[in-house]
C-alpha cells in the first residue's frame, strides 16, 4: 500500500532568510539623506565668486573698448558721426555693451537709421551704420528737406538738386510725414530707376489719373493708384525706350501689363532719336504681348534702383 505525502513548501535556508529580512527591515527605514551643511556653503561660496568675478572681469580694462570701427558712413556729417559714435564706444568694454548709449550717440543725426553692432574680443567695437535714403523732397518754410521711401523728414541734411518735390497739402508734424498722397508719391519714387527719378520736374495726384510724374523732356506718367510701383516703372522705361512712343505726351501704366501711349502727333516718324534712357537692365518685353514684364512680379519691391540702403547721395549743410 502506497503512502501519500502532504506537499509542503520549499523554505530558503535559515541563514539566507534571517539575511532577506534584515534587507526589508532596512529598506523601510530608510531616509533621503540631505547634503551637509558645509557642502551647501561651499557651493553658495564658490557661486558668489564665480558671479563677483563676472563683473570684475564684465567691467575691467582687461576687455575695455580700445578700437572702434565704423563703417557704412558717407557725405557731410559722416566725420561727426564717427566722432558721437567713438566716443561712446570707447566708455564700454567688449563684456558689456551699453547698445541704449551708442543710440543716444546718433540720435541728433536724422540721416542714421540703425546701427549694426558687433565686437572683436577683447578690445574692438565694430559698428555699421544703416543711413536713410532719400528719394524726393518737400518744401518747408522756403527750404527743401529731403525725405526718405516711409516719409521720414531728414531735416538736417541738405538736399540735392535732383531731388523731385513732393507737393504737401498741410504742414508736417513731428519727424515723419503722414499724408497719404505724399506717401504714395515716395513709395513710387522709391522705386524709380535712378535715371528716371532725376528727371522728375513734377509730382501731382488728380482724379482722372491718379498719381502724375512729369518727366523733363519726355511724356508725363500715370501711374494710377499706389500698388505695385516696380512693375510701372518697368513698363514705363520700356514703352520710353521705344522708338514709336517719341512725341508722346503721356504714357498710362496704371495697369502696367497693358501700358497706354497718348498724344502722339499725327505722322509722327516711325524712328526717331531721343534722349530717353534705354531699358534699365533687368526690365524685358513679352514678345506676345509687348508689354513690360516686372521683374518683381511676385517680391514688388520699393526701391529696386535706389542707391544702396547705407549710403546716401545728400551732404550736410
Amino acid at each position: 500500500m502506497s503512502q501519500f505525502r502532504t506537499p509542503t513548501t520549499a523554505r530558503p535556508p535559515l541563514g539566507l532568510g534571517r539575511a532577506l529580512r534584515r534587507v526589508g527591515a532596512s529598506a523601510g527605514r530608510a531616509r533621503p539623506r540631505w547634503p551637509r551643511l558645509r557642502t551647501i556653503v561651499i557651493a553658495i561660496v564658490f557661486v558668489v565668486l564665480l558671479t563677483a568675478g563676472w563683473f570684475w572681469l564684465r567691467d575691467s580694462s582687461l576687455v575695455a573698448v580700445k578700437q572702434v570701427h565704423v563703417t557704412g558712413l558717407n557725405g557731410g556729417q559722416s566725420a561727426e558721426i564717427e566722432r558721437a559714435l567713438e566716443e561712446a564706444g570707447r566708455s564700454m568694454t567688449t563684456l558689456h555693451l551699453r547698445r541704449q548709449t551708442l543710440d543716444t550717440a546718433v540720435a541728433p543725426f536724422s540721416i542714421v537709421k540703425q546701427i549694426e553692432v558687433t565686437t572683436d574680443f577683447p578690445n574692438t567695437l565694430r559698428i555699421h551704420v544703416v543711413s536713410n535714403v532719400a528719394v524726393g523732397a518737400i518744401e518747408l518754410d522756403g527750404r527743401r528737406i529731403p525725405v526718405t521711401a516711409d516719409g521720414t523728414l531728414l531735416r538736417d541734411v541738405a538736399a540735392s538738386d535732383t531731388l523731385p518735390v513732393v507737393p504737401l497739402h498741410g504742414t508736417p508734424a513731428g519727424s515723419r510725414l503722414g499724408e497719404g498722397e505724399a506717401l504714395a508719391a515716395l513709395e513710387a519714387l522709391a522705386a524709380a530707376p535712378l535715371t528716371l527719378r532725376a528727371r522728375i520736374e513734377r509730382i501731382a495726384t488728380t482724379r482722372a489719373h491718379g498719381l502724375e510724374l512729369q518727366l523733363r523732356d519726355a511724356p508725363a506718367l500715370w501711374f494710377g493708384d499706389r500698388t505695385r510701383p516696380a512693375a510701372k516703372w518697368a513698363a514705363a522705361a520700356a514703352v520710353l525706350a521705344d522708338p514709336e512712343a517719341a512725341g508722346a505726351t503721356y504714357v498710362d501704366v496704371a495697369a502696367p501689363e497693358r501700358p497706354a501711349v497718348g498724344g502722339l502727333p499725327d505722322g509722327a516718324p516711325a524712328t526717331s532719336e531721343s534722349d530717353i534712357p534705354d531699358v534699365p537692365e533687368g526690365v524685358t518685353i513679352d514678345p506676345a504681348t509687348g508689354a513690360a514684364v516686372d521683374p518683381n512680379a511676385t517680391t514688388d519691391t520699393m526701391t529696386p534702383d535706389t542707391a544702396t540702403p547705407d549710403s546716401t547721395s545728400e551732404t550736410a549743410p
